[in-house]
């Protein structure tokens, strides 16, 4: 199971969400520094989510993951407002080997089409569930659609990779759903990186047990509640 230790970044700043509301906001400093303690303790991927993006659509960090990939061996995962190809390009070009896309699949369905035959391998659904149904907007906005169902449609359009958020379970270090993640993963056939309320190592014992592909950790590693270094060693590959 692939462990992706994530770095929030909001106005610059690394910092951890209480249910994705900004307004509830730890602030841990600089990212960079972040990105160092998690290569040093052995990550293969840093998961980074631009949340001013998210919020506002505005992006304000490739130049930190290029300085990232610059300085460490770390593959990354980015997320944030991609609401456009051309965002999404220069997110990639910036270092990223991953884009992580949700609003943009929904109000721009065929640039989000278009995306992910123009990015082969570099595109992955971001599935953020609300009471069942995909969420946008930073978590702002819930649609129509369930989040499985949605993922049904990623899967369809060649997308092979979605990262799963129960946002009621992120940041509140309450354990994962794993019901819904392991559900995601069996109906919907993508390869399901699972993200939110894993708390200890025995979520991840559970998550890796249900055939999960990855997890992203987010306060628990921030607070300590799970030693990165030691959960690699354990659970990742």
């Amino acid at each position: 199971m692939l462990l992706f230790p994530a770095i929030d970044i909001l106005n610059g700043r690394a910092v951890r969400l209480y249910k994705g509301d900004k307004n509830q906001s730890t602030d841990y400093g600089n990212p960079l520094e972040f990105a160092e303690k998690w290569a040093e303790a052995g990550a293969e991927w840093l998961h980074i989510v631009d949340l001013s993006g998210a919020f506002s659509g505005e992006s304000e960090i490739d130049p930190i993951i290029t300085e990232i990939k610059k300085r460490f061996k770390l593959k990354v995962q980015s997320g944030g407002g991609l609401r456009t190809i051309e965002k999404i390009r220069r997110r990639l070009d910036a270092g990223a080997d991953r884009a992580v896309i949700g609003t943009m699949a929904v109000y721009h369905p065929d640039d989000f089409a278009l995306a992910a035959y123009e990015f082969p391998g570099k595109i992955v659904a971001g599935i953020d569930a609300k009471n069942g149904m995909f969420a946008v907007k930073g978590w702002t906005e819930e649609t129509d659609i369930s989040a499985v169902e949605f993922g049904k449609k990623c899967k369809h359009m060649g997308i092979e990779c979605a990262l799963y958020t129960d946002i009621s379970k992120d940041g509140a270090m309450r354990g994962p759903n794993i019901c819904e993640t392991v559900r995601m993963n069996k109906e919907t056939g993508l390869s399901v990186i699972a993200s939110g309320g894993i708390s200890s190592m025995r979520d991840l014992e559970n998550l890796q047990e249900s055939g999960v592909y990855g997890a992203v950790l987010g306060k628990s590693i921030y607070s300590g509640a799970i030693d990165l270094k030691e959960a690699i060693e354990k659970f990742g590959r």
